[in-house]
């Protein structure tokens, strides 16, 4: 990890640190699935992202990943970088 990356803090849903974002079991998170609720929630790496705003979430889904799960795993045969999850808040962190 390089100076930028360590100096780096992901933006959170209540401006507060992400060390003080509340904790959600994985339960919790599950029902974050876009199904049940309006609350369109993804974790990875530990962190709870909000993704309810991004159009390629709205059903719950991105392509074959789904909401209301720890997508650390998947991300390794992500087309894309982990870094797309700097484009939402934080809402919590993965107990």
């Amino acid at each position: 990890m390089d100076s930028s990356e360590a100096d780096f803090e992901p933006i959170t849903g209540n401006g507060q640190p992400v060390s003080d974002q509340p904790f959600y079991s994985r339960g919790q998170l599950a029902l974050r699935n876009g199904q049940d609720r309006d609350e369109i929630w993804v974790a990875f790496q530990g962190l709870i992202y909000d993704v309810s705003r991004s159009r390629l979430w709205k059903r719950g889904n991105h392509y074959e990943h789904w909401a209301g799960q720890d997508l650390t795993a998947e991300m390794a045969q992500a087309p894309h970088l982990p870094t797309v999850f700097d484009r939402f808040p934080v809402i919590g962190r993965l107990a």
